[in-house]
């Protein structure tokens, strides 16, 4: 007798997993907060539930796939949730990315039931769950997996038992990282090819022949270039993950900067009003900082084509200040040691390139300084590189070229220069 399947979240990847149930003929019953979900899945033959609770009491496997670690809890053990309706031999197959903590905390409880739970994340985003291809990472009992592979071969490619309740969460996190940093690399790449100028289609064939290629630059090479920023995985739940795998990386000690760099740029995006877009949509952030749109390449004789930066309009972007900065200056010992002092500086100018600062103690041209904002600007301190030095009567001004800048200090340097001048 074929199982009887309930799938509790009808969303991105939800409605079109429980479509493909269908379609291999299980019967199916749904559940959605919002009703157009489940009435929509109606008409392609699933029978409509009011709640997670009647879902538990009819079938024998459920699918959950919902946005957060909140919205999973609800399910399980909110008001008419699966907890209510929960009986002996019921198998409850989570496909959410969540903590590998709440995972654990949900196969407890219905363990304590006599009751299975699965923590089986998927990789593959709306295109591999409506052609059913995923992969799924599952943690639990080994028996429940080797019962269930029938439903995992129908909806994806792959299935993979990695161990105990939480394995397969924890395998989605560490996997999240890697796609939401190759992401950000991608769109990084991107803008600098755009911004040298170089078409940038050409420059995607460049990035998907060589050692750059991955699958985010697969998928969302080209949707940057068109300006294509439907859903299919969206910013809002990119950073969802990222925050969860910090939670993780910060639990077990492990420094994990690239993560954080990568969190810091979604952020940027969510409160630049991405959140319902697809996380290729942040690529807007690099645009909006260069000031320059990532698209099809224009000849130079189209009135949108990159415009060349003459020394005028540069001269013209810099704006004159007079911020008092304390600038710490290191040289190298023979012996194997740095030596430092630190000094008095003015900050005059600012530009898109970098920082023109005055003092009246010599330095060198190459040297690295240290540069310390006053404590208002809540900013920390900035390595700057000085490229250039002119003199007069006695002053020295050195332009510094920025190193290693993260674009949300950017941000807050701008934020402050604007403050200042005000």
């Amino acid at each position: 007798m074929a199982k009887i399947i309930g799938f509790v979240g009808l969303g991105t990847m939800g409605m079109p997993m429980a479509v493909n149930l269908l379609k291999n003929g299980y019967t199916l019953f749904g559940y959605n907060r919002t009703t157009a979900k489940t009435e929509e899945l109606q008409k392609l033959g699933a029978v409509a539930a009011a709640s997670p609770a009647q879902v538990a009491r009819v079938a024998d496997v459920i699918f959950t796939n919902v946005s957060n670690d909140q919205a999973l809890l609800d399910v399980v053990f909110g008001p008419e949730g699966i907890m209510e309706g929960i009986r002996p031999g019921l198998t409850v197959i989570d496909c959410s990315t969540v903590s590998p903590d709440t995972s654990k905390r949900v196969y407890e409880a219905l363990d304590s039931n006599l009751a299975d739970f699965l923590d089986a994340p998927v990789t593959g985003s709306k295109p591999a769950a409506e052609a059913g291809t995923l992969v799924f990472m599952v943690g639990g009992k080994e028996e429940v997996f080797n019962r269930n592979t029938e439903l995992f071969e129908v909806l994806g490619s792959k299935a993979l038992y990695l161990g105990p309740s939480g394995a397969g969460s924890y395998a989605k996190l560490a996997h999240n990282t890697i796609v939401g940093i190759n992401a950000i690399g991608l769109m990084e790449g991107l803008s600098m090819a755009a911004k040298a100028g170089l078409d940038a289609e050409k420059f995607l064939e460049i990035v998907l022949s060589g050692g750059a290629n991955s699958r985010q630059a697969e998928l969302k090479g080209t949707k940057i270039i068109n300006r294509d920023f439907s859903n299919q995985f969206s910013t809002a739940l990119m950073l969802k993950d990222l925050q969860l795998a910090q939670k993780l990386t910060a639990g077990f000690q492990l420094p994990s900067p690239m993560l954080h760099s990568a969190a810091s740029v979604f952020q940027m995006g969510l409160a630049k009003g991405l959140g319902d877009q697809d996380l290729s949509s942040v690529v807007q952030c690099y645009e909006e900082w260069m000031k320059l749109a990532i698209t099809k390449f224009h000849s130079s004789s189209d009135a949108s084509a990159i415009p060349e930066e003459s020394p005028e309009r540069r001269r013209n972007t810099r704006i004159n200040l007079g911020i008092k900065l304390h600038l710490s200056v290191y040289q190298w010992q023979q012996e194997g040691s740095f030596s430092g002092q630190t000094i008095e500086g003015t900050l005059q100018d600012l530009s898109e390139g970098g920082l023109q600062i005055s003092s009246p103690a010599p330095l060198a041209q190459d040297m690295f300084i240290v540069i310390h904002f006053p404590q208002e600007a809540s900013l920390p301190p900035i390595t700057g590189k000085i490229i250039r030095i002119e003199s007069k009567e006695g002053m020295f001004r050195y332009g510094c070229m920025l190193s290693g800048l993260p674009p949300y200090t950017r941000i807050r340097l701008e934020d402050y220069i604007s403050r200042h001048r005000e």
